[in-house]
């Protein structure tokens, strides 16, 4: 591989000195979403555009591994494994229909990252690749290419992405759900039934509760 592409892919995903997109720590800049063949790149192509248009990402890169299409997310900070899955799984939960959604893998997994694009595949001709978006579609049933991949073209399509600041990630982030609402005692003091009725209909009451106070309106 040319020093270009090593630097292109070392400033978007960071490496440690082994070589590895998992550092020492676990942490890690690279998430990789993948949809394996026969993939369906109107959808894939939607994550790829809505991230940019709903979450002012930078655009990810797009890669075939051999077994399947694939979004690259370079962070700018590395977070660690458990934070990578949730924000896969936010990705995949706020840009995916349900039924669709579980077809489509994540990186890193299993304490492992996504092997790098741009190297031949076991076994046959075939290469892993970074390629254009707008050539993705032609790779949804056949995610390889045939030909070695250069390395300056790869370092070229890398040389224009950027890095999704921490700030960014914070709508995809769980936030602390709001306290409940302590039900009020002041229909209690002037109509029983009608604080009986609230508590049974307030979802923020405990369950057992809102049953008892169903109980209590059944006719006598």
């Amino acid at each position: 591989m040319s020093d270009r592409f090593d630097l292109e892919f070392q400033r978007l995903f960071g490496l440690d000195r082994a070589g590895s997109l998992i550092d020492f720590r676990g942490h890690t800049r690279a998430l990789v979403l993948e949809w394996p063949a026969p993939a369906d790149w109107e959808r894939l192509g939607a994550v790829w555009r809505g991230v940019q248009d709903a979450l002012g990402w930078p655009a990810p890169a797009i890669a075939v591994s051999g077994e399947a299409l694939q979004l690259w997310f370079s962070l700018a900070e590395p977070v660690d494994a458990a934070t990578a899955q949730t924000l896969l799984a936010a990705l995949r939960e706020r840009f995916l229909p349900a039924s669709q959604a579980a077809q489509v893998g994540g990186w890193p997994r299993d304490g492992q990252a996504a092997p790098r694009p741009g190297a031949a595949l076991p076994g046959e001709d075939r290469w892993s690749a970074f390629v254009a978006p707008d050539l993705a579609p032609l790779f949804a049933q056949t995610p390889w290419l045939d030909v070695p991949p250069g390395d300056d073209g790869q370092a070229t399509l890398l040389a224009g992405l950027g890095s999704v600041s921490a700030d960014r990630l914070t709508p995809l982030q769980p936030t602390a759900q709001p306290a409940a609402t302590p039900v009020t005692a002041v229909a209690a003091a002037t109509d029983p039934r009608a604080f009986l009725l609230q508590v049974m209909n307030d979802p923020a009451v405990p369950l057992a509760l809102r049953i008892e106070a169903a109980k209590a309106l059944l006719p006598r």
